[in-house]
């Protein structure tokens, strides 16, 4: 009798079950996804929020601490997942809404760290659930080493709020990007604290940056997308300006122009419908008045420049310090 037919069946069972066996062993808390090897994405859907986190040999890294009760929940999952300690917590930049919570990761043992301009905003500004970061760095750019990992922080210009730090695992190809790129949806409502042109001239550094796909602060999908996402939001505020110019120059009157520009080749992204007319006012306001905000550049803006503009290349002169307090009291 010819038994081979068991065989073809006994193997793919027990193939299925090993495999089942081992998903049920990489159970993720609740609101984590591993984006690769040691790295993890941390957020609730319902709320939209984001954040992202890496372990290494010598402790825990995280990217974002929006809120303290964010905060709680992610380092409950950390928990889980390692018994190392989190030695840093990294903010992106100074607005509340991601830069609170930093206690949370304070009282565990950590060391919370903002670029310098955030800091000096945070300070000024202070809110119930923000912590002053116990560290800040100057420059543009700056590598973080720690447990055989390399962390990339660029700072990249006034595109929007202070100190925006996008951060990239070189090794990983993966960046953690806050607030400049939303996947798939259309700039938020009145596209608040951006100063457009560094904005488009920040995604163009982005694009040339060595990663493949990123964890997004927010997203009305997935939140671990691939660097598509900031050519599509690119070409988005460019497309935007084209229209504005069109009707410019038809002469339509400048209040009417937000409700005449129609952009088919975005309708597919979330909240097409809702806030086009806001981003159109936004963006053509900043072409008709100038630039807002604006300030004079430090110093260190200009350390990190090619000459060619598509060619983004740091510079590692930039400063760090320890214990900012003291020095700002």
């Amino acid at each position: 009798m010819n038994k081979m037919p068991r065989f073809n069946t006994v193997f793919p069972a027990l193939f299925l079950y090993l495999c089942m066996s081992s998903a049920n062993a990489m159970v993720l808390p609740e609101h984590t996804e591993m984006v690769a090897d040691d790295v993890y994405s941390y957020g609730d859907p319902n709320v939209g929020y984001y954040s992202m986190f890496m372990v290494t040999d010598k402790g825990v890294v995280v990217f974002e601490t929006v809120n303290s009760q964010h905060s709680q929940g992610m380092l409950a999952a950390i928990k889980e997942i390692t018994d190392k300690p989190v030695r840093y917590a990294l903010h992106s930049h100074n607005h509340w809404d991601h830069s609170a919570g930093g206690k949370v990761f304070q009282d565990a043992g950590a060391k919370t760290m903002a670029h310098y301009e955030a800091f000096l905003w945070m300070k000024a500004n202070p809110h119930p659930d923000m912590a002053l970061p116990d560290k800040y760095w100057k420059g543009k750019f700056k590598k973080l080493r720690i447990g055989g990992k390399v962390i990339e922080l660029h700072y990249l210009g006034m595109n929007h709020g202070l100190g925006m730090t996008v951060f990239v695992l070189p090794e990983e190809r993966i960046a953690y990007i806050a607030d400049l790129v939303t996947p798939d949806r259309v700039l938020f409502t009145i596209v608040p604290d951006f100063n457009i042109k560094p904005f488009v001239e920040t995604l163009e550094k982005i694009e040339s940056m060595e990663f493949d796909h990123a964890v997004y602060s927010h997203s009305s999908s997935n939140a671990f997308e691939s660097k598509d996402s900031v050519t599509t939001t690119r070409e988005y505020v460019l497309d935007i300006q084209n229209a504005i110019f069109a009707e410019f120059e038809k002469g339509t009157p400048f209040g009417e122009i937000p409700n005449v520009i129609d952009l088919p080749k975005y309708a597919n992204l979330a909240m097409y419908e809702e806030w086009l007319d806001m981003n159109v006012w936004r963006i053509m306001l900043d072409m008709a008045m100038g630039p807002f905000p604006w300030r004079p550049e430090h110093k260190f803006h200009h350390k990190s420049h090619s000459r060619d503009k598509h060619h983004y290349t740091p510079h590692s002169r930039d400063k760090f310090y320890d214990k900012p307090h003291a020095r700002y009291k």
